[in-house]
């Protein structure tokens, strides 16, 4: 049985003029991450990443964190959404009454992708949910076909791809995997782990979004 282990990035930039840079606990959750994978005898024999700057960044904390000495393979199927294009085509609601600005930019944020996964607007995007969501299922079936049997992959992406590959896994219908991904998408760890297994039985999702590694401090989601 080979078994995949999904990471999200550490904690990027948020608000700051470029969000593709890890913060000091991002670089701290990716250390705490890749001594806690060395504690737990994992191995890699697969050490992917995309290709942005932030998941570069982790992949460096994780082999700094588990004293790994090996390469860092790049596939930009595992690359994020342009979060920032996908905000920009839908006008930003105005504050409530009482509402903060966090809360103010989730409903934003959520309103988004909302817009963005119902395939209704896709002339807006440069790249559609439906693409997305295409290239990250070939990621994900590219990584499984090149483990060996018993093998391990460890892969350092963000939490769109996934909670696509964990929707994708869990729900079989396509608008079902959609109303999931919403759903998960949002609450996603930086760091979290999430676990993908493959036997027999095929392909499974074992685990979503672990984050025993961390401590409460650590525990960051934008």
């Amino acid at each position: 049985m080979s078994r995949i282990l999904l990471a999200r990035h550490g904690q990027a930039s948020f608000g700051a003029a470029d969000y593709d840079d890890l913060s000091p606990t991002g670089q701290e959750q990716s250390r705490v991450l890749g001594a806690a994978l060395a504690a737990r005898g994992v191995v890699p024999d697969l050490l992917v990443a995309g290709e942005m700057r932030r998941h570069a960044q982790t992949a460096a904390g994780v082999l700094a964190g588990a004293g790994w000495a090996r390469d860092v393979e790049v596939d930009a199927g595992w690359n994020e959404f342009d979060h920032l294009q996908v905000l920009a085509v839908h006008d930003q609601p105005t504050t409530a009454e009482g509402e903060s600005e966090k809360a103010a930019f989730q409903r934003w944020f959520e309103e988004a992708t909302q817009r963005w996964t119902s395939g209704e607007h896709d002339e807006s995007y440069d790249e559609s949910f439906a693409a997305f969501t295409t290239r990250v299922g070939a990621a994900l079936s590219r990584l499984a076909d090149a483990l060996p049997r018993s093998g391990t992959a460890v892969v350092l992406t963000s939490g769109g791809p996934v909670a696509w590959a964990a929707a994708s896994l869990l729900a079989d219908t396509d608008c079902a995997r959609t109303d999931l991904w919403l759903r998960l998408n949002p609450v996603s760890i930086n760091t979290g782990t999430s676990t993908i297994v493959r036997g027999s039985r095929g392909t499974t999702l074992v685990t979503f979004n672990a984050a025993d590694h961390l401590s409460p401090d650590l525990i960051t989601y934008r």
